[in-house]
């Protein structure tokens, strides 16, 4: 961890190092050549990795990115895989299956290895909710195409594999929605018997919604992705605790996940792969990319320099690697060599692209300069007392900083009732002063719970006069 947040390189490459390390041509020498088995665990980890996406992703940041994600996640993939496999075949001389296999397994881009590289420049809202959005959502088309490239028969028609795809998607979507809606009403109207369940029954949901997907014939993983970010945006009792279980686990797959490839992978196998893999990454990250980025955002009339970064930042993670085990599973021809392509390709532009990313997200001027963190609130349900208690946390940065408890004119039937401060707590007076650090608790009734939390995070962004200058109770989502 240390060593890839010095280098500016994404995590995923140290844990490729170790996983090839200890492989049959590492010190280890270990022999595994189980695709199927990679391929099954594989998609257990993109579970779970999907889910703690979706519960970090803020509704209010991917909305207005929404259609042009969309549009990058359907239309960009179709210029992606189009334009990449034409290279491959045109280029490098592969047949078009191969080629087509090839184009739509590297069209999937990985949050987790852009955003580990920008993680210290703050960018525009548009530009991090597309990208995230994109990532979130592209996952589920690619891996349809590449089944529907990979099957022994002729592929359908092309109308009708669109029309395949936007049915599993949909069917995905709604499913999604459906079990991410029923579990955060659930998880808000029964209290649990330990405050450690929460996390776990969190997860589950968003397994049972991926399993819901699958089972119905649709895209498990846009239904895990969309469950995930309803109950991550629906104010979920003991919230940051369910956060950083979440975190945790996605952390632990990614880890488990990226090994496993390392091992998988025979290094004395891939000199002969390594010019095709550099001449298709040089086809999709220069052209292939760029034009659907170009194609897809223009009409939304985005900057041209925030399409510049988005274009450089179609970061390739271990998914691509996953989904090449899918032919090697299939039994197409070529299927080692099409994951050695792959393989090296994604570590390969992931070392030209990572480092780089931070460097032209200054040179087109994209940061925007440091934003206040916002405010850590965890709600616990009093189920008896028919109310809730708020556990408010005031990070540097804060606006609530300097207010008075009687100024945060919180809704009748919610009050202060504890602070603590540098490890001392004490019941706050009306004239209090709040200040950086300070842990609130506050006890707020079920009728005003929801305006009791949209005031604090009111105050917390706009002050002790945001009801006054225009950012009220409402203004102020989760």
């Amino acid at each position: 961890m240390r060593i890839s947040s010095r280098s500016g390189l994404p995590s995923l490459l140290v844990y490729l190092a170790i996983g090839v390390l200890m492989g049959q041509d590492g010190i280890g020498n270990i022999h595994f050549n189980n695709a199927e088995l990679t391929q099954v665990i594989g998609y257990a980890a993109l579970v779970v990795i999907l889910a703690e996406g979706g519960l970090g992703t803020k509704w209010k940041e991917i909305e207005p990115a929404l259609p042009a994600a969309s549009a990058l996640a359907l239309v960009g993939v179709a210029i992606s895989v189009g334009v990449t496999a034409a290279g491959a075949h045109y280029l490098i001389g592969l047949e078009w299956r191969q080629a087509l296999i090839i184009g739509a397994v590297v069209s999937s881009t990985d949050a987790a290895a852009v955003f580990s590289v920008l993680r210290r420049i703050p960018l525009p809202a548009r530009v991090t909710g597309t990208l995230e959005a994109e990532s979130g959502f592209n996952d589920a088309p690619v891996v349809i195409l590449v089944v529907a490239f990979s099957q022994a028969g002729p592929v359908s028609h092309w109308y009708v594999l669109i029309g395949e795809i936007l049915l599993e998607l949909a069917i995905g979507a709604a499913i999604g929605l459906a079990v991410g809606w029923l579990g955060s009403w659930g998880l808000r109207h029964v209290a649990l018997p330990a405050s450690g369940l929460y996390p776990i029954a969190v997860m589950a949901i968003a397994v049972t919604a991926y399993a819901g997907g699958a089972l119905a014939h649709g895209s498990g993983f846009l239904a895990v992705y969309l469950a995930s970010m309803v109950m991550g945006n629906s104010k979920l009792p003991h919230w940051p605790a369910t956060r950083g279980f979440a975190d945790g686990l996605g952390w632990i797959a990614q880890i488990g996940m990226f090994v496993l490839l390392g091992v998988l992978v025979t290094p004395h196998e891939l000199g002969d792969d390594i010019v095709p893999a550099l001449v298709i990454g040089l086809v999709l990250t220069m052209v292939a990319r760029p034009l659907s980025v170009v194609a897809c955002l223009t009409p939304f009339r985005v900057r041209w320099q925030e399409q510049a970064l988005m274009s450089w930042a179609g970061l390739r993670g271990a998914v691509p690697i996953i989904l090449a085990t899918i032919p090697m599973v299939k039994g197409v021809d070529a299927s080692h060599r099409i994951f050695n392509i792959v393989f090296v390709l994604v570590v390969v532009y992931t070392i030209v692209q990572g480092p780089t990313l931070p460097w032209l997200a200054r040179k087109l001027e994209l940061g925007d300069g440091p934003e206040a963190a916002d405010l850590g609130i965890e709600s616990a349900p009093l189920e008896r007392l028919r109310g809730h208690l708020l556990s408010v946390a005031i990070p540097e940065g804060s606006r609530m900083h300097g207010v008075e408890v009687n100024e945060l004119r919180l809704p009748a039937g919610a009050a202060v009732t504890l602070v603590v401060r540098e490890g001392e707590s004490f019941v706050p007076l009306p004239a209090t002063v709040l200040r950086h650090g300070d842990e609130l608790l506050v006890v707020a009734t079920d009728p005003v719970r929801d305006a009791a939390e949209r005031r604090l995070r009111a105050v917390a962004q706009g002050g002790k006069l945001a009801g006054w200058l225009g950012l009220g109770a409402n203004g102020a989502g989760r």
